[in-house]
């Protein structure tokens, strides 16, 4: 389970524009077509514009959205592979901010409210993700299977998106999550410290290329005694997998260690995924050490992938669990 907070008043509820009419003194007003920014940042729980993937969204009837995206040619986390391919986690990333987008803009969940996350999966076609020569501009198509209201509001939300590229399909992925007032989010914790939580002392880093990452400040997970066992490294600094202040460890950062453990598992630095299957099952805090473990789960039945089993365990209960898989070889 990760739940994710933006403090706010409440959602406005807003629709991408193409066209923007401008008028000056002594002149005509005109149309400026296709004019491009990001949607509301506290719609996606980020704190920086910059790392705001939506560039817009509209509905079309009651189960069907249609959602913009631009992807960098070039972030200081999501970093593209040594074979010029986009980090397929920046797709995670913008199916997860997805559904907080359609949450408040859509659904009307106030600002205040808490995400608790229960699902991300992810499938990406290498072909598609090549760097380009301009910011890879996306187009979603997305589809809610699983909206419930308690008392009228949101309460849950599941959702599947395919993510095109110049109308050809490059990943498809899914999500669920549900809702929680401030009031229910802090019996649900079952911790009257929330606000005083801080993290445990920041852990050693595994060897960056063992992880397939270039710099320590990237690397989630600290060695420990035993082959593909590692303690949670959880640096609440770090600006974009703690992009704001938390009381728990984001769903990114569980995300993160699975691709980084399955890199050391796979010896293979510039491993990219080509799937993630993730279920987050409680939260995990940041004052308590986190487990991670890997196990090889073996090759297809034509060898050309193999798969990899990450679990996540916090005083003695598993938090956590994901599937990645990925080229042999790549």
């Amino acid at each position: 389970m990760s739940a994710i907070m933006f403090k706010g008043e409440r959602a406005i509820l807003h629709e991408a524009q193409t066209d923007t009419p401008v008028s000056t003194p002594g002149t005509t007003v005109l149309a400026f077509p296709s004019l491009t920014t990001t949607v509301p940042k506290e719609f996606v729980h980020r704190a920086a514009v910059a790392e705001v993937m939506l560039t817009s969204w509209k509905r079309q009837d009651d189960t069907h959205f249609a959602v913009t995206a631009q992807w960098p040619r070039a972030h200081s986390f999501f970093t593209p592979s040594e074979g010029g391919l986009h980090d397929p986690l920046i797709a995670a990333e913008t199916i997860r901010q997805v559904g907080s987008l359609l949450a408040h803009a859509e659904y009307g969940v106030p600002l205040g409210h808490h995400f608790l996350m229960w699902g991300l999966d992810i499938a990406v076609d290498h072909g598609g993700l090549l760097v380009g020569d301009a910011p890879a501009s996306l187009e979603l198509v997305v589809t809610t299977t699983d909206v419930k209201h308690r008392r009228g509001s949101l309460s849950q939300l599941g959702y599947e998106a395919a993510v095109l590229r110049e109308g050809v399909p490059v990943a498809r992925g899914a999500a669920s999550f549900s809702t929680a007032t401030p009031e229910v989010y802090h019996r649900l914790r079952g911790r009257e410290d929330l606000a005083l939580i801080r993290a445990l002392p920041l852990t050693a880093p595994a060897s960056p290329q063992s992880v397939g990452r270039t710099s320590p400040v990237d690397v989630v997970l600290s060695p420990v005694d035993g082959p593909h066992r590692w303690q949670l490294r959880v640096d609440t600094r770090h600006p974009i997998l703690f992009d704001h202040p938390v009381d728990h460890v984001p769903g990114m950062v569980l995300v993160e260690a699975a691709r980084q453990a399955t890199a050391e598992v796979l010896e293979r630095s510039s491993m990219s995924p080509l799937g993630m299957n993730s279920t987050f099952k409680r939260y995990v805090e940041l004052d308590a050490p986190c487990l991670i473990e890997a196990t090889h789960q073996g090759r297809s039945a034509d060898g050309g992938i193999e798969s990899v089993q990450v679990t996540a365990r916090q005083n003695g209960t598993e938090v956590f669990a994901c599937l990645v898989t990925a080229h042999t070889g790549s």
